[in-house]
């Protein structure tokens, strides 16, 4: 579910990207195109339609993004230990006395093999 939320928020974005890019900064645009006053879509409809399409887009994006929120926040939280609560409960006693191992290397390897060569 969490992967079909993502690629309608991809496409969504898509579509917003083309949504803004066809409408002009100073009212022209897409209805800069359709100057005929015989058109089914004048120039104040067409302004509104792209106008109400970026709203639409907008509204549609902070939606799909507050479900993959959602969606993605694990189920099972209590199983899950985060990694500082994993150093917290092995943590070694401060206090207690080291041990050191009671044979040295040269003892317990045969140091000898190599001090001849």
């Amino acid at each position: 579910m969490y992967l079909v939320i993502s690629v309608l928020v991809i496409i969504v974005c898509i579509l917003m990207i083309l949504i803004v890019l066809v409408q002009n900064q100073k009212g022209g645009g897409l209805s800069a195109n359709f100057t005929s006053t015989g058109q089914t879509m004048g120039v104040r409809r067409t302004t509104d339609f792209l106008e109400k399409s970026t709203w639409t887009m907008a509204i549609a994006l902070m939606v799909f993004s507050i479900i993959a929120g959602i969606l993605s926040v694990p189920a099972r939280q209590e199983e899950q230990r985060s990694v500082i609560e994993d150093q917290i409960q092995n943590v070694v006693d401060p206090t207690a006395i080291p041990t050191f191992p009671t044979t040295t290397p040269q003892d317990a390897g045969g140091g000898s093999d190599n001090q001849g060569q």
